[in-house]
């Protein structure tokens, strides 16, 4: 239900002083307004969607356990979301902003999200999850910052830089959309592009000797990319609320939906030189650049163009192999991250998920264990919770790959909370497959070639790995996580490939408890909207 800014202001500022008087955490307000607007990416002008006349959007800026009050109003002639992407909700999947959870947000109206980053530290980005939104922008930045007083395992950097990086086309979203709708697959990216714009558009300047946090996240469609800083080494900290051994790499492997913090010293003569991102996995490869610029430069760039590495799957595997969890540093909270010995827990249920590309009805569509989802009428959680008929059923998808050819459902599997779930990810075909799991952190205990089988669990890390919400899944390969269940909720499991979700590699994971306390699930929110088969329902 909307409200103007003048009320909206006033229910704001009444939370606030309610808040300051019981002590509460802080709380930060947003007002974002969402609208079309020419962009130029590629050089070509294009229809985007900005926020506040943004593009990317504003950065938010967060402290574990902040209160969020973002209202967004909703200036485009369709519905609209946003979801916020490796934030996890707890106890509140009604404010995860994808279809399955929310009804959208109608043109001409506003919605406010309401939602805590609750025991959460590390780097994210938020995006449009409607509609192929993505293609045409409304993305950006999210980070959570530690609270203070609890011990961060290096010094604090000099600045940090957000890096919002991905594959782009020179076509608007309503195009791309069609090609999709009609059966087709879309061809390749046009380019790339480094926080909304090509090549050289942007200087990031820093002072010889100190120390940058750069924020790294793969925002693009359908492609994994290579990240690298002409010259200098790069320090990785953290990998999406994970504080991870300071393993040093001269470049970085980002894929689709992921997110990495590195610290850069400017320890080179001072001048210029190139930030380079590079697709991965592709034969005809595309690149971007920006200038890290020292403030005291000599000159421009010099050198060769630092290529890094293209095809080559073992390398990347090897690095996403290398990854490791810092057992002594605290995480949100003043506690090692280590002391969660998820390897000591026995398993409840493995669930192995095989994706695929199968033509259904004479169109290309992506699938899951055989399914293909479709979109229901009303969104998911609506229909848990009013327990309305025929919107979906539970346990439309297996728990196993099925061997059969592809169809459509509207797929959702059952699970039970404090579940410890062990999900098998299996890449039969011959391109890199990125998956997202919302509302949860799992641990990647295991990933190789060829076929998953028992005996791969001879394999796992089970004493150090990092902890995330997005993990790659090379060709012809598994990747093996550990999840606890520990978030009620109707929560999306996903392809980050864009095609491959829209075309319905996902589907949604409800976990369930029966006690309908507080203490498990927030109640629906006062202002959720209510659409489809919810109308009316109070």
């Amino acid at each position: 239900m909307g409200c103007s800014m003048r009320v909206c202001s006033v229910l704001f500022l009444t939370v606030l002083l309610v808040a300051f008087a019981r002590g509460e955490d802080p709380y930060r307000f947003y007002t974002w307004n969402v609208t079309y607007g020419d962009i130029y990416p590629l050089g070509v002008k294009q229809q985007g969607i900005l926020i506040n006349w943004q593009f990317p959007g504003p950065q938010i800026e967060a402290v574990t356990n902040d209160n969020l009050i973002i209202n967004v109003f909703n200036s485009l002639d369709e519905p609209f979301l946003l979801s916020w992407n490796g934030v996890l909700q707890r106890r509140n999947s009604w404010q995860d902003g994808v279809y399955g959870t929310n009804c959208p947000i109608p043109p001409g109206q506003n919605f406010t999200y309401v939602l805590q980053v609750k025991d959460q530290i590390g780097s994210y980005f938020y995006y449009p999850s409607l509609a192929f939104h993505k293609a045409a922008g409304g993305y950006g930045g999210f980070k959570i910052a530690s609270r203070p007083g609890i011990p961060v395992p290096f010094s604090p950097p000099a600045g940090e830089f957000t890096i919002l990086a991905g594959d782009w086309y020179k076509r608007n979203h309503t195009d791309l959309r069609a090609i999709l709708d009609g059966g087709s697959d879309l061809p390749f990216p046009d380019g790339l592009i480094i926080n909304g714009r090509g090549s050289n558009a942007y200087t990031f300047t820093v002072d010889q000797g100190k120390t940058y946090r750069f924020r790294i996240s793969n925002v693009g469609l359908t492609t994994s990319i290579n990240f690298r800083i002409q010259g200098h080494k790069m320090t990785i900290v953290e990998v999406e609320g994970t504080h991870t051994l300071q393993n040093i790499y001269d470049s970085l492997d980002v894929h689709l939906g992921q997110t990495y913090s590195v610290l850069v010293t400017a320890d080179q003569p001072p001048q210029d030189y190139l930030i380079v991102v590079t697709t991965r996995f592709t034969s005809q490869v595309l690149n971007a650049t920006s200038i890290f610029r020292y403030s005291n430069s000599g000159g421009s760039v010099t050198g060769l163009f630092p290529w890094g590495p293209t095809i080559q799957v073992d390398w990347s595997l090897n690095q996403a192999r290398s990854l490791r969890r810092n057992l002594t540093a605290s995480g949100p909270r003043p506690n090692p991250q280590g002391s969660y010995h998820y390897g000591l827990i026995n398993t409840t249920r493995t669930i192995r998920l095989q994706n695929s590309a199968p033509v259904i009805n004479g169109k290309q569509r992506y699938a899951v264990n055989s399914v293909s989802f479709i979109p229901a009428d009303t969104p998911l959680k609506l229909a848990d919770y009013y327990k309305i008929q025929g919107v979906f059923s539970l346990g439309s998808i297996s728990d196993n790959p099925t061997g059969g050819g592809g169809y459509l459902q509207t797929s959702v599997m059952e699970a039970d909370f404090r579940g410890f779930l062990e999900v098998v990810f299996e890449n039969t075909e011959d391109t890199v497959e990125s998956w997202h799991i919302d509302g949860h952190s799992f641990f990647v205990v295991g990933m190789d070639g060829g076929l998953w089988s028992q005996a791969s669990r001879l394999g796992y890390n089970l004493r150090d790995t990092v902890s995330r919400s997005t993990v790659q899944v090379y060709p012809k390969s598994w990747t093996a996580l550990y999840m606890p269940l520990d978030n009620v909720g109707m929560w999306n499991v996903r392809s980050e490939n864009w095609v491959h979700q829209y075309l319905g590699q996902q589907f949604y994971l409800r976990v369930y408890s029966p006690a309908n306390s507080w203490r498990d699930e927030y109640p629906i929110p006062s202002n959720a909207l209510r659409c489809g088969k919810a109308v009316g329902h109070y």
